[in-house]
C-alpha cells in the first residue's frame, strides 16, 4: 500500500530538476500513505516523472522500492495495492524463463508488464491497485484502476501538464493548480454523500473509474483529457456469471461459499508484517475473522471500538464473537467527545467533500488497529454481493403491492409519511425493544422517511434513487448547478437483469461500494498508514456470488442468507442474529446538542451567502425543522456541514 503521483509534459519542455522537484513535492503530500520509503523516477526526454510514498508490507527491503524498472529497461512501475496472487505470477515468469530476484509483488508485476503486455497482466493480477505505467519504447503513460475500486487515482491537466495522484491534495503540489468548484459535482455530493466517479468536486479533474485504463501519448496536446477504456466490467463479469448458475441444496452451496471466501481470506493475509482485522460483530467481519482464525497458527488480532450510546455500540457483540472464535481481541469504549474531536481533521483527511458519517468510528477503529498491525482485514462487500442491505430484502416485494396502487394515492401516502414527526416515530420504535432482534428498528424515523419517499416514486428505478438519495433535488440547492445524473439515477446505463433487487446489487456494486464505502476506508486506514484488505471482493467470490440463486441470498425475507448458514458452522446464531446497524453515529442529536454551535457557525446565513455555493433558503429551512423536530434531516445537513468545512479547509473558485 502506497502513494503515488506523477507529471507528464507532452511537448518535453520542462527539465529534469523541474519535473522531478514536482514529483516528489506531490508524493510529499501522501506520507500518511507510505511513510517507509521514498523515490523518484525521472525521464527529461520523455518528460515524465514519478513519485512514490511506500508502506512496506510485503518484500521489506530494497527489492521493494519504487518507482521500479523491468529487467530490460522498457517498463516503469509506481503502483499502489497489493497483488495477492503474486507468487503464483511469479512462478509462471519463471516457467517463462524470467528471473525475479526479490520478493516483492512490485518486481513480479513490472516483470509480467515485460513478458506478457499490459492487457494480460490486468487479467492475471488479483488484487486491489493503482498503476503509473511508463512504456519507454511506444513513449505511452498508462493509468489503470483495480476493477472494484478499492485504490484511488486522480488525474488531470495543470497548464501544459498532465498531473495524476492517488488523492486530491497532491495535485496542489503542482505549481499553479488553481482549482474551479464543480458545481455539478457538488449537486451530486448533496444527493449521494459522496462525489460520484469519474468526477471530482474540481472541474478538469477526473477520477479514473475501477475497471478502467487511461492511455496518453508523448506528444500529446494540452487540454483535452484523454478518455479511459475498460478493462474489465462489473456487467460484463455479471453476465459471464449468470450463464453458470449454481444448483444444488443449501448445505453443498454453503460448501462452496465458505470454500471460495476461505481462499480470498488466506491469500489476504500473506504479509511481511503484523495482519489483524476488523470486528463488529455482524454477519460479514465476523466470517472473515472467524475464517482467519482457522488459516491462523496463531490467535489473530481483531479490533473494535464502542460507543456510550447503546443504539450504536456493537463493541459487546463483536467481543462475544471474538471469544467464541478465539480472537486475541481489542476494543475500546470511545467517548462522544472522543468522536466530536475527530470531525475538524475530517476535510483534510477525505480531501474532496465526504459526508458517510460512519468515517468517524472508521477513522477511530483504523488508529486503534494501527497501534498493534500494518494490514487489517474488513467485512465490506459482503452486503453488496450477498443481499445484505434492508433494501434488498423489501423493495421488490413492497413495489410488487404498492405498484398496482393509483399513482396520486401511492404519492400521497408517501408524503404523508414523511411529515411524520420524527419524536413520535421514535417513541413507538423504542416499543419494538421489546420484539423479538429481527423484528427491531434503529433509527425508525428515518426509515419511515425513505417509505414515504418510496411510495411517491414513479417506478422502483425512481424508488432505488431515492432510498439512495439525501437531498432529493439536489440541484436546487445548488446555486447555478446545471442538472448531473449519476449512474444511479440514469436506468439507461443499467444492465438487463433478472429482477429489481439484483439491479439493486449491481447498482450498489458500480456506485455505493467503491464511491462510498471503499473511499471512507481506504482514505481512514491510509491516513494513519494502514492497509486494508477486502476478500470478499476477490474475484473468484464475486463470480460465485452471481452464480447463486437470489433466493439463498434472501430467503423468506432474512438478508445475506447463505452467509448466515456458512457462519453458523462457526459462530453460534444467537451472537449474531441482530438487526442490521451499519457503522453509524447518532447525529441527530448531535446536531441538537454538542455539534450545534459548530453547525450554527458553518450553517448561518451570512456564511452561506458569503460562500455562494448554496442557497440558504432550502439549508435553513432544513435546519430549523430539524432543531424543532419536525424533520430528521441529520443525513441532508450532515452533507451541507461537511461541505462547508472542506470549503474552509481547501476553499475553491
Amino acid at each position: 500500500m502506497c502513494g503515488i503521483a506523477g507529471v507528464l509534459d507532452p511537448a518535453c519542455a520542462t527539465d529534469a530538476d523541474r519535473l522531478g522537484a514536482v514529483a516528489r513535492r506531490m508524493a510529499g503530500t501522501l506520507v500518511h500513505r507510505g511513510p517507509d520509503d521514498e523515490g523518484a523516477w525521472v525521464d527529461a526526454a520523455s518528460g515524465i516523472a514519478f513519485g512514490h510514498r511506500r508502506l512496506s508490507i510485503v518484500g521489506l527491503g530494497e527489492e521493494g522500492h519504487q518507482p521500479m524498472a523491468s529487467a530490460s529497461g522498457r517498463w516503469v512501475l509506481s503502483y499502489n495495492g497489493e497483488i495477492y496472487n503474486f507468487r503464483a505470477l511469479r512462478d509462471r515468469l519463471a516457467a517463462a524463463g524470467v528471473t525475479i530476484r526479490g520478493g516483492s509483488d512490485t518486481e513480479v508485476v513490472v516483470e509480467a508488464l515485460a513478458c506478457w503486455g499490459l492487457e494480460r497482466t490486468l487479467e492475471a493480477c488479483e488484487g486491489m491497485f493503482a498503476m503509473s505505467v511508463w512504456d519507454r519504447q511506444d513513449r505511452r503513460l498508462h493509468l489503470v484502476r483495480d476493477r472494484l475500486g478499492e485504490k484511488p487515482l486522480y488525474y488531470g491537466w495543470v497548464g501544459g501538464l498532465f498531473v495524476f495522484a492517488s488523492e486530491l491534495k497532491a495535485l496542489r503540489g503542482v505549481p499553479g493548480f488553481a482549482p474551479e468548484l464543480d458545481r455539478t459535482s457538488v449537486a451530486l455530493y448533496l444527493r449521494h454523500n459522496c462525489v460520484p466517479a469519474p468526477r471530482t468536486i474540481y472541474r478538469g479533474i477526473a477520477k479514473l473509474e475501477p475497471g478502467a485504463v487511461l492511455t496518453i501519448g508523448s506528444p500529446h496536446g494540452a487540454g483535452a483529457l484523454p478518455e479511459p477504456r475498460a478493462y474489465w466490467t462489473a456487467g460484463a463479469a455479471i453476465y459471464e456469471a449468470r450463464r453458470r448458475p449454481l444448483l444444488g441444496s443449501p448445505d453443498e452451496l454453503a460448501d462452496r461459499v465458505e470454500a471460495t471466501l476461505s481462499d480470498a481470506v488466506a491469500a489476504r493475509m500473506v504479509a511481511d508484517v503484523p495482519v489483524g482485522a476488523f470486528l463488529s460483530g455482524g454477519i460479514d467481519s465476523s466470517l472473515v475473522v472467524a475464517l482467519m482464525q482457522r488459516h491462523s497458527h496463531h490467535r489473530v488480532r481483531t479490533f473494535t471500538i464502542g460507543f456510550a450510546d447503546r443504539a450504536y455500540d456493537e463493541s459487546g457483540d463483536a467481543a462475544a464473537v471474538a471469544a467464541a472464535v478465539g480472537t486475541d481481541h481489542t476494543a475500546l469504549r470511545v467517548s462522544e467527545q472522543d468522536a466530536l474531536d475527530v470531525i475538524p481533521e475530517l476535510a483534510a483527511i477525505w480531501d474532496e467533500p465526504f459526508a458517510d458519517s460512519s468515517q468517524i468510528p472508521t477513522l477511530l477503529v483504523s488508529r486503534l488497529a494501527r497501534r498493534d498491525v500494518t494490514v487489517c482485514l474488513s467485512g465490506d462487500g459482503g452486503d453488496e454481493l450477498f443481499a445484505g442491505y434492508n433494501r434488498h430484502a423489501w423493495l421488490e416485494r413492497l413495489w410488487r403491492r404498492a405498484g398496482p396502487v393509483p399513482a396520486g394515492v401511492r404519492r400521497a401516502g408517501g408524503a404523508a409519511l414523511t411529515w411524520v414527526p420524527p419524536g413520535a416515530v421514535d417513541a413507538v420504535g423504542r416499543l419494538t425493544g421489546a420484539l423479538p432482534k429481527r423484528f427491531q428498528v434503529r433509527t425508525p424515523s428515518t426509515k419511515v422517511t425513505k417509505l414515504g419517499q418510496v411510495l411517491a416514486a414513479a417506478g422502483p428505478e425512481e424508488a432505488y434513487l431515492a432510498l439512495v438519495s439525501h437531498w432529493q433535488a439536489p440541484q436546487s440547492v445548488v446555486l447555478g448547478a446545471p442538472v448531473g445524473a449519476s449512474v444511479a439515477a440514469d436506468p439507461g446505463r443499467w444492465p438487463e437483469l433478472g429482477s429489481v433487487t439484483e439491479q439493486m446489487l449491481w447498482l450498489d456494486l458500480v456506485s455505493y461500494l467503491p464511491d462510498d464505502i471503499l473511499t471512507k476506508l481506504d482514505r481512514a486506514a491510509m491516513a494513519v498508514s494502514l492497509e486494508t484488505r477486502v476478500p470478499f471482493l476477490d474475484r473468484q467470490v464475486l463470480d460465485l456470488a452471481w452464480r447463486l440463486p437470489v433466493s439463498v441470498k434472501i430467503h423468506e425475507g432474512v438478508t445475506k442468507w447463505i452467509l448466515r448458514r456458512v457462519l453458523h458452522r462457526m459462530v453460534p446464531a444467537t451472537l449474531v442474529e441482530r438487526p442490521k446497524m451499519g457503522f453509524g453515529l447518532p447525529l441527530g442529536p448531535w446536531l441538537r446538542g454538542p455539534l450545534r454551535p459548530w453547525a450554527e457557525e458553518l450553517l448561518s446565513e451570512q456564511r452561506l451567502r458569503r460562500d455562494g455555493v448554496l442557497d440558504p433558503v432550502p439549508v435553513r429551512r432544513a435546519w430549523r425543522a430539524h432543531l424543532a423536530g419536525r424533520r430528521d434531516f441529520a443525513y441532508e445537513l450532515w452533507d451541507v456541514l461537511a461541505l462547508q468545512s472542506w470549503l474552509e479547509r481547501w476553499g475553491a473558485a
